[in-house]
C-alpha cells in the first residue's frame, strides 16, 4: 500500500514547545487526507533507553551523551539526509569514542521504540475511506527498524520523511511535501504530532492540525470533525443534520 508521491483521490462511501491550546473545530470540512507523526504519536520512544544502551560502551555517562551530540548538529544533519548512515555512525562513534561496529550500533540506536499508541484498528479504517500519510522527523537507520518491525505502517498510502524530503518540521517545505503526496487543499487535511510547535507549522500551512493528547482524545477530535474509522462512526455522521 505504501507508495512515495502518486496523488490520490479517496474513494468515499457517501467521507520544542509545550502543549498547545486546543482549538475549536468549526465550520463543515470535507476532508480527505489524515496525516500522523510518527514518534509519540504512533509509537513511543525515549533517547535515554538509547544513551543508557551506550554507556557502558563509551567513557561516558548516559547523562553526557546528549550534551556532547547537541553541539555537532550531527543528529539534526543525519535526519535531514545531509549524512549518510555510514558516516553517521562513523562519526558518532568519534565524537562519544564509541568502540561497537556498524550492525550492533545500529541495534542500539533503535532500542529507543517501544509501544504503539494508536490502535491498529483505527489506522486501518482510516486508511480504507481516506488518504493516510505519515509525516516524520526520521533518519534511515530508526526508519528501517520501524518498517521492519511495526506492521501498522503498512496501513499508511505515502511516507513524507525528512531524510528523504531534505527538511525537517517545522520548515514549511516538508509541510509541502506532504500536501503534494495528499494531493488536495491543507483545509481538507487533518494533522495530528506530539510537538506543539510542529502543530503550529502545520497550522500555518493551512492545515487543520491538533496536538496529539493520547489514543482517546485524538477519537474525539476525529468525530469532532466528522471523521470517520470504522461503520459506527458512518452511521454518527449520517445522522447529523447538515
Amino acid at each position: 500500500m505504501i507508495q512515495s508521491s502518486r496523488k490520490w483521490v479517496p474513494q468515499r462511501t457517501d467521507r520544542k514547545s509545550g502543549p498547545q491550546p486546543r482549538v475549536p473545530y468549526h465550520g463543515e470540512v470535507s476532508y480527505r487526507a489524515i496525516i500522523f507523526d510518527l514518534g509519540k504519536v504512533l509509537v513511543h520512544f525515549d533517547f535515554k533507553r538509547g544513551y543508557q544502551a551506550l554507556e557502558g560502551l563509551c567513557p561516558h555517562t548516559a547523562a553526557d551523551i546528549p550534551r556532547r551530540l547537541a553541539g555537532t548538529g550531527l543528529v539534526e544533519r543525519f535526519e535531514t539526509g545531509l549524512v549518510e548512515p555510514r558516516d553517521f555512525v562513523d562519526q558518532f562513534t568519534r565524537i562519544l569514542d564509541l568502540n561497537v561496529d556498524y550492525d550492533r550500533f545500529c541495534d542500539i540506536w533503535s532500542c529507543i521504540f517501544t509501544d504503539t499508541l494508536i490502535p491498529e484498528p483505527i489506522i486501518e479504517g482510516l486508511a480504507a475511506r481516506y488518504r493516510l500519510l505519515l509525516l516524520s522527523n526520521t533518519n534511515a537507520i530508526h526508519f528501517e527498524m520501524i518498517r521492519r518491525n511495526y506492521p501498522l505502517l503498512r496501513h499508511f498510502h505515502s511516507l513524507v520523511l525528512s531524510y528523504e524530503v531534505k527538511a525537517m518540521k517545522p520548515d514549511p517545505a516538508i509541510y509541502r511535501a506532504a500536501l503534494d503526496r495528499a494531493g488536495c487543499r491543507p483545509e481538507e487535511c487533518f494533522y495530528t504530532d506530539d510537538i506543539g510547535e510542529y502543530v503550529e507549522g502545520a497550522r500555518r500551512m493551512g492545515i487543520d492540525a491538533v496536538q496529539f493528547r493520547g489514543a482517546d482524545a485524538l477519537q474525539q477530535d476525529l468525530r469532532t470533525r466528522g471523521i470517520a474509522w470504522d461503520s459506527d462512526g458512518e452511521k454518527e455522521r449520517a445522522s447529523q443534520p447538515g
